[in-house]
């Protein structure tokens, strides 16, 4: 299974279970002691959103029933803000519309909508992670404003690192374990990002020390694009046998015929030759080419 997939699995089921703890007016007025028996403990970090009101309550069930259609999605988040401008359930419906832009793999609607949400929440990490994502892999080296674009995205990655652990608004009802994985493949993506910059910088040992810790942020499911970056920075630091030995990794997690699977099984055979393996290089490309782009959308991700 993709990462990506799984990171929008991990998003929907939060999704679904802040939706289910919603409380209606009616619920929310109903004694402390009665709403604490039998309830779990609230984990610790930033509090849910919640409904102020049941029109409020009402609104927000009718707006995120369009998650599956992106557009459709957008405009009742834009419509819900439009009438309750105060609503903490905003953030909610803006990430409902951004997630349904990255499966549709939309990166320009998708960083739209991170940036509302930036609006509202300026320390939602996921929301930051999309935006930085995003302008990172739309950046190409003939952009006149590309040092800005590379500042604003390291600003973006770096700031979500740091409220990770303190503004993810995750239900009592979400297990730890559920938790821990969607936080480790944020981490995994804000590395990925600040790792990418900096390769395309040619700061290739910063490069490496990103993707690095970007892999150990979540080891359980490595991303094929990480590590075949990671070969790429080691392989422009000379470092080959330790290149090749990320290259053939990314062989193995990529398909052939794929954008990274050719790159990979391109870089694997360049460097077998230069560490003197028997099996020559194929139409190798030269070394430390830019890193190949990827759906940026389907990686919040990574």
């Amino acid at each position: 299974m993709k990462r990506a997939a799984m990171m929008l699995g991990v998003l929907a089921i939060a999704a679904l279970a802040v939706a289910q703890q919603q409380q209606t007016p009616a619920q929310q007025k109903q004694p402390a002691g009665a709403a604490q028996q039998g309830a779990p403990a609230t984990p610790p970090g930033k509090r849910p959103p919640q409904a102020k009101t049941q029109p409020e309550f009402d609104a927000y069930n009718a707006a995120i029933a369009n998650q599956k259609d992106p557009a459709a999605m957008e405009k009742a988040a834009d419509d819900f803000a439009t009438k309750f401008p105060e609503s903490e359930l905003r953030v909610l419906l803006f990430k409902a519309a951004m997630r349904a832009y990255q499966n549709a793999n939309n990166g320009d609607k998708m960083l739209e909508e991170a940036q509302k949400l930036l609006k509202v929440d300026p320390d939602d990490p996921e929301a930051l992670i999309a935006s930085a994502e995003v302008t990172t892999e739309h950046t190409r080296d003939t952009d006149l404003d590309k040092d800005q674009r590379f500042a604003k995205a390291t600003k973006d990655a770096q700031h979500a690192l740091e409220t990770i652990d303190t503004d993810v608004p995750m239900p009592a009802n979400i297990p730890q374990a559920q938790i821990d994985a969607y936080k480790g493949l944020l981490r995994s993506s804000a590395y990925s990002i600040l790792g990418t910059i900096q390769y395309d910088q040619e700061k290739y040992v910063d490069a490496e020390g990103y993707f690095r810790k970007s892999i150990e942020a979540y080891p359980a499911q490595p991303d094929p694009v990480v590590v075949l970056r990671l070969a790429l920075a080691l392989d422009k630091q000379g470092k080959y046998q330790d290149a090749l030995t990320q290259a053939n990794k990314a062989v193995d997690l990529t398909q052939e015929g794929t954008n990274a699977g050719t790159t990979a099984r391109h870089e694997r055979d360049r460097l077998m030759q230069l560490t003197g393996a028997t099996i020559p290089a194929v139409n190798a490309p030269a070394p430390g080419a830019k890193p190949p782009d990827t759906a940026a959308p389907n990686t919040t991700p990574h």
